[in-house]
């Protein structure tokens, strides 16, 4: 047996996640299938560093894959690749030591929410399009309040009796990016429907329809606010999963650019 280690991309739309789950189609379920028919056979491991919920997009989710195969990595690539849906693709196929591990290894995520202040025909199913004015400032502030170590029991549908809430954030950029506001998040891990209950909590003081002030005390007290604001899935992305000597991205950059209006 061989493990590898792949790099996928995905446009979550018609997928109900990564997890293979039964009667629902899933990235990791597509893999599989194509996978098994490439190597003819059923006999191999597949363990993503992740799993994003559905419709949620990856621009580059780890894998690792543990199977008996003489392909070489780019050519086991291309056939897989060739037996994949258009909106799944392996970017990247390279071999990995034995003890290698997709998510145990992984030392930080980074997540990228797009949200655009106008409609768009083309990016439609990619950004949260918000019709209210947002101001930027106060949503870096906002954003700020969640760096660090945090309780974040008030922004996850994990039960806080099952496992800890706790999740150090180590930075969160707010930028904009012509008629799109970019929002990445970095942190060590993140809890179910997390980021997006936070973001949706940043675009609330963004409108200002929420303070600053009571945005802090969610961190404090547990309530079900976040959960009422949770943004949509279009506009999230799984954007890197960090290992060791990986670098972190610097340049905060959009999936689709989304030029403003011109003015008249």
């Amino acid at each position: 047996m061989a493990r590898c280690k792949l790099f996928i991309e995905y446009d979550g739309t018609r997928y109900s996640g990564w997890q293979i789950q039964k009667n629902a189609r899933t990235v990791a379920g597509e893999l599989t299938s194509a996978i098994g028919k490439v190597l003819d056979s059923a006999d191999f491991e597949l363990y993503g560093a992740g799993r994003t919920d559905a419709g949620v997009h990856a621009l580059r989710q780890v894998a690792h894959l543990e199977a008996k195969t003489m392909l070489a990595p780019e050519i086991l690539r291309r056939k897989i690749n060739d037996e994949l849906p258009a909106d799944v693709n392996i970017l990247e196929i390279e071999k990995a030591s034995p003890q290698f591990h997709a998510r145990h290894d992984a030392v930080a995520r980074s997540y990228l929410y797009q949200i655009s202040r106008r409609r768009t025909a083309f990016g439609k199913k990619m950004v949260w399009w918000i019709k209210d004015p947002l101001d930027i400032n106060k949503m870096q502030a906002a954003a700020d309040l969640f760096v660090g170590m945090k309780d974040f029991q008030s922004f996850t549908a994990d039960d806080p009796e099952e496992k800890s809430t706790k999740v150090h954030i180590e930075k969160i950029e707010v930028r904009e990016h012509g008629d799109l506001i970019l929002i990445r998040f970095l942190g060590s891990h993140f809890l179910w429907k997390m980021v997006r209950q936070v973001v949706g909590v940043i675009a609330e003081v963004g409108r200002g329809k929420l303070s600053i002030e009571q945005a802090g005390t969610f961190l404090v007290r547990r309530s079900n606010q976040p959960a009422a604001l949770t943004a949509p899935p279009s506009g999230l992305f799984l954007e890197r999963i960090y290992y060791p000597q990986d670098k972190k991205l610097e340049s905060l950059e959009p999936v689709l650019p989304l030029h403003s209006e011109p003015k008249r």
